[in-house]
């Protein structure tokens, strides 16, 4: 694959100039001074003390971190700073997986059709990925192709005091079918820096994408994400967040469902301790009739962490036959951690149905007394407790290999949390 300092396509050039430009007069969100911003303060992050982070240092492009995923079988494409990215396993015709500064070259009309064309350029993290990212990935599947492998696509932030602009396109043809993974790792626990990421999915007529995504960054790294999906008719979409690594940060997840008859299921977990913040911003915009979505997101904190979900719901006029649903639910196992879930709706239609749950609990003491009482440990009883509270997640997909991996990597955090 190409290195990324090749010359880049002129399209390309320009996209990222008029970035540029926008990107000096945007301002970072003032903490309760815009919407999505009431609960996470990011006013001591200076963004100009992280230099980009360009080809890995010596050292750092063999940076080697414990994976979040590893499916079987996958084909993966791994990008270590902004170096160059490599693919391992055989890709079956037609279908690209690539950096995206790759694939711009080699394929402008599938790029300058689909890159920004999902998520919108005016906000200031938005607008430095579009003029800052490197290599990238890209992931097409032609139509009609329902691709056997899974796809794995792994960032690592080698680079410590750097900031790391990540960008992901994934297009799904008419009629195709795929399962990709991505995962985003910091090269050290110890790493320092922003981790900037952008991801725009595109689900064309009757196809189905799964995408299972999770960052595992340092604890003192900064995240920031906007996350977004266009369904278009009868499209299916599984779409699973992962977050349990960095300090702070702000992650939008919006799906659009723009085509009758399309399908999203939302599914979130995060599990945090010492003094992390997480904050999760989702929409599910019902932009045509007959649409569904269903959303679930579940946490458990630790520690003095806290962690914000912020849910809508928007029903377009004349998106009748909505169906759509969301929930979050928190639980706390230490008295000094602090969770808020904020469910919403703005609807225009009259002939829909939506709903919503919101919840934050401490351990219920009943369940615990009730297995102490049959001989097991607290730490054993609260293990279990927690467990169950999370396997309500789990058991949202069918046995198989991706239930197994997502029990399997909940269950080492879980692990790791409760260590402390």
């Amino acid at each position: 694959m190409a290195s990324p300092a090749t010359v880049e396509p002129d399209f390309l050039i320009a996209r990222r100039e008029r970035a540029a430009d926008l990107s000096q007069t945007l301002q970072l969100p003032q903490f309760k001074g815009k919407p999505g911003w009431e609960f996470t303060d990011i006013s001591s992050l200076d963004l100009g003390a992280y230099g980009p982070a360009l080809a890995p240092r010596n050292g750092d492009a063999s940076a080697a971190p414990t994976p979040l995923f590893a499916p079987d079988a996958a084909i993966e494409l791994r990008q270590v700073d902004g170096g160059e990215a490599t693919l391992t396993g055989e890709l079956p015709d037609g279908v690209i997986v690539s950096s995206l500064e790759w694939a711009a070259r080699e394929h402008p009309e599938l790029v300058t059709r689909h890159l920004g064309s999902v998520v919108d350029g005016e906000d200031v993290f938005v607008a430095r990925n579009d003029a800052r990212f490197r290599g990238g990935a890209f992931v097409y599947v032609p139509q009609g192709v329902a691709l056997a492998q899974p796809v794995l696509l792994s960032a690592v932030h080698a680079a410590g005091g750097t900031e790391l602009n990540r960008r992901t396109l994934i297009v799904i043809e008419p009629g195709a079918q795929a399962e990709v993974w991505e995962q985003a790792l910091s090269g050290s626990a110890g790493h320092e820096g922003v981790f900037n990421a952008v991801v725009e999915l595109v689900v064309g007529e009757n196809s189905h994408l799964r995408l299972v995504s999770g960052q595992d960054l340092s604890e003192r790294c900064w995240i920031f994400g906007t996350h977004r999906a266009e369904l278009a008719r009868d499209a299916s979409l599984d779409w699973v967040a992962l977050g349990f690594g960095s300090a702070s940060g702000h992650v939008r997840m919006e799906t659009r469902l723009g085509g009758p008859g399309a399908d999203a299921r939302v599914t979130g977990a995060y599990a945090t301790h010492a003094r992390q913040h997480i904050d999760f911003d989702t929409t599910q915009e019902h932009a045509a009739p007959n649409t569904t979505s269903d959303l679930a997101f579940r946490g458990v904190l630790q520690g003095r962490s806290s962690a914000v979900w912020k849910g809508n719901i928007i029903v377009d006029p004349g998106a009748q036959k909505t169906d759509a649903f969301q929930e979050s639910r928190n639980l706390l196992i230490s008295k000094r951690a602090h969770a808020d879930a904020i469910p919403g709706l703005e609807i225009q239609a009259n002939d829909v149905r939506c709903t919503h749950a919101a919840a934050v609990a401490q351990v219920d003491p009943e369940q615990l007394f009730y297995l102490r009482s049959h001989g097991l440990g607290e730490d054993v009883a609260k293990r279990l407790v927690i467990e169950g509270f999370l396997s309500a997640l789990v058991e949202r997909f069918e046995p198989g290999p991706v239930r197994e991996m997502l029990g399997q990597t909940l269950d080492r955090r879980l692990a790791m949390i409760l260590a402390d």
